[in-house]
Formats: C-alpha cells, structure tokens, sequence
C-alpha cells in the first residue's frame, strides 16, 4: 500500500466528511475491516478525490451524491450530501442536481434523494424556508 497516497486521503476524507467520522472509521476498524478502510481511504480519497486539478470538491461532491442518489445507496448519499454542505454547495446547486437525477436516473430516486436530503438539512439546521 501507498503510505503517501493514504495520507493524502486521510487529509481529503476528514476535509470532507469531518474529523468525527473519520476518527470512528478507522479508529473503528478491526481484524475484518481494516484493510478496507485503508483501501477506501487511499484509492477512494486519496487517489480520486486527491487527484488533480480539473475538479474543485463542490464539483466532485454534486458528482457523488448524483451517483449516489441514482443508484439509491442512501446511507452513503446522506454522509456525501453533508459532505456537499461542508464543501461550500448552496441549495440550489444540489436540488437542481437532485432533479436532474431524478429525471435521468427516475422518480423513485428522485423522491428517495429528496427524503435523504431533507433528513442531512434539518439536521444541520439549515434553513430551507427561503
């Protein structure tokens, strides 16, 4: 394994996720699981989200949780969703997304990601009166 690129993607998996869940990750793993958080956290964060340039992280989160939401992996879209919230995307940036995935990906995902949504906002106290 790449000592540099886990490090890398260490740093991007707390920038966007925060310190808290990825403390309970990989300080949570074990004998069963250790080896894939290692791996998630070198291929997925240090290798994707840490390489180059092309892509700011607002960009590279509405890409996660449009993947997500279409292939209705929920839990992962609500931990992405927030993600999207910390990386600076506004409202508007994700609900467009979410529509357009619900127009490309269907209406059941569409409502699925909505629901997902509204749950990571209220518990972020994010007003969405306006």
């Amino acid at each position: 394994m790449d000592d540099e690129l886990f490090e890398l993607g260490l740093e991007r998996r707390r920038k966007v996720l925060g310190d808290d869940y990825v403390d309970r990750a990989v300080d949570g793993a074990d004998g069963f699981n250790r080896d894939f958080q290692r791996f998630v956290t070198e291929y997925c964060w240090g290798g994707v989200w840490g390489s180059g340039t092309a892509l700011d992280d607002r960009q590279r989160s509405l890409n996660t949780i449009s993947m997500l939401a279409a292939l209705g992996r929920i839990d992962e879209f609500e931990l992405h969703f927030r993600g999207a919230l910390r990386n600076g995307c506004t409202l508007g940036e994700l609900r467009e997304t979410l529509v357009q995935v619900t127009v490309y990906a269907g209406v059941p995902a569409g409502v699925s990601a909505f629901k997902a949504a509204a749950r990571v906002l209220a518990a972020e106290g994010v007003d969405t009166s306006g």
